[in-house]
């Protein structure tokens, strides 16, 4: 396997191979520098903004003994003056050993993986997929429930938009999950990824599914897709848990 572009690529062997390797490094002592990316050149091209994926990247490539070249902002790069993701792509394919990417496109992954003669892993391509936010999510689900079979779980909020609902409940179905579907109509899960679910409802209202699942879920409303700000501003407070709800679970 050269890329991690979608968590589809993965088997559920391999997702738990992933899960078990984490497993040890976080048993280690964290101060301890280890040398397992000694000499390798990690290129971290962020398109899109972002906090936790980035430094979770950054970090754990300092760890493991990495060097980090790249960019946080669009704005600091080429593609202000015109160049293409293509022509971008080919210049970090010759500096650098492993490209971490995430792009405000559908697709940008693949694309770059096309392109790359290195390994690309897709850190998020527009409201497409989000591969590496799921490992990290089911890693953390089976330290909880101890297996990622035959668990029921809502998804909850803006599943249209939100791409880590997209790889999660493509990894979910995986491992023979029940999934439990929650939002408004005009952010339902796009058809695509409920055509490839076996097992799945869709409800608009989070009380009516707490008492039938194992994980619940969060994603926020994903603001900045929206192509009209009213429609934000209409459902924007519509999906929040509190503990009223909870009360009784």
């Amino acid at each position: 396997m050269k890329d991690i572009i979608s968590i589809t690529e993965l088997s559920t062997d391999k997702i738990n191979e992933i899960l078990q390797n984490a497993e040890e490094l976080e048993a280690l002592d964290s101060a301890k520098k280890l040398e397992l990316l000694r000499g390798k050149v990690i290129a971290c091209l962020f398109y899109e903004p972002s906090t936790r994926t980035r430094d979770s990247f950054k970090t754990a490539i300092s760890r493991l003994g990495g060097s980090i070249i790249g960019f946080d902002s669009a704005d600091a790069t080429s593609g202000k003056k015109g160049e293409s993701l293509h022509d971008t792509i080919k210049m970090y394919d010759g500096y650098a050993d492993l490209i971490v990417m995430r792009h405000t496109k559908d697709g940008s992954a693949k694309l770059a993986a096309e392109v790359a003669k290195i390994p690309v892993i897709n850190a998020g391509d527009g409201k497409n997929q989000h591969p590496t936010q799921t490992l990290l999510d089911l890693y953390t689900i089976k330290k909880i429930h101890g297996s990622l079979f035959n668990l029921n779980v809502a998804l909850v909020g803006d599943l249209k938009y939100g791409r880590t609902v997209h790889s999660l409940a493509q990894a979910l179905n995986m491992f023979n999950c029940k999934l439990f579907l929650v939002s408004p109509p005009s952010l339902r899960m796009p058809e695509h990824i409920i055509d490839g679910l076996n097992n799945q409802s869709e409800h608009e209202r989070i009380p009516d599914v707490l008492d039938k699942v194992d994980i619940l879920y969060m994603t926020r409303i994903q603001k900045e897709r929206f192509p009209d700000e009213t429609e934000y501003q209409k459902i924007k407070n519509i999906y929040m848990l509190n503990a009223a709800m909870l009360k009784n679970v």
